[in-house]
């Protein structure tokens, strides 16, 4: 048995949790779920019936995580070998730009989507202020790094990543030039082309 069932869909954020065990070289199967008729494996690892989900099957027992950014982190944690950890310089970055990425990122890109923006008086209320702040501050950190820690590739960045390329690829952010090139950078990496790989072929496929 391989070390992860990863349950997905290609045309999801699955993508980002392929990529992700593709960074750190995890051995891993992955099921397929269509919407309309999910498995009673699937929804018994995650009731909310939502993928991507990984199970990491260890000698204590199956290990069930959901949720992007978890899986992200959780599988550089399993993975110390693949050195995409944070050192204790690095660590506030690693974790303040990923929750950025899974809130406030993720949070106004929907909200522009779907046309229920807060008002001027309920920005306050909203933990993603507004659509423009919130690019704003992205796109100007990365005008100052080449990565969310600085100079060296993390696990961060296999999210904060996919988050950028998302949002250029669907126009939900606007291609301002350190944005664009960070998502250069990260269309550039092994891991990153061969996930791609994977899901375009299944995309296609689908559409046969």
């Amino acid at each position: 048995m391989a070390d992860y069932t990863f349950f997905t869909n290609p045309m999801s954020r699955g993508q980002i949790a392929r990529w992700a065990l593709h960074e750190v070289g995890a051995e891993y199967e992955q099921v397929l779920i269509d919407w309309n008729d999910k498995p009673e494996a699937f929804l018994k690892a995650n009731p909310m019936g939502k993928v991507p989900t990984i199970v990491h099957h260890t000698e204590g027992g199956d290990r069930v995580v959901t949720e992007g950014a978890a899986i992200c982190l959780y599988l550089a944690e399993m993975h110390p070998e693949a050195g995409l950890l944070p050192n204790d310089a690095e660590m506030a970055d690693y974790y303040r730009w990923t929750f950025f990425a899974s809130g406030p990122i993720e949070q106004a890109v929907t909200a522009r989507a779907l046309k229920f923006e807060p008002t001027k008086q309920q920005e306050m209320m909203a933990g993603w202020g507004n659509l423009d702040r919130t690019v704003h501050t992205i796109e100007e950190k990365f005008s100052r790094s080449n990565w969310v820690c600085g100079d060296r590739f993390t696990m961060a960045d296999v999210y904060v990543g996919s988050a950028v390329d998302w949002g250029l690829t669907f126009g939900t952010m606007p291609p301002q030039p350190s944005l664009v090139a960070y998502a250069e950078r990260c269309q550039a990496r092994a891991a990153y082309k061969a996930a791609k790989a994977i899901d375009g072929k299944l995309i296609a496929e689908s559409k046969k």
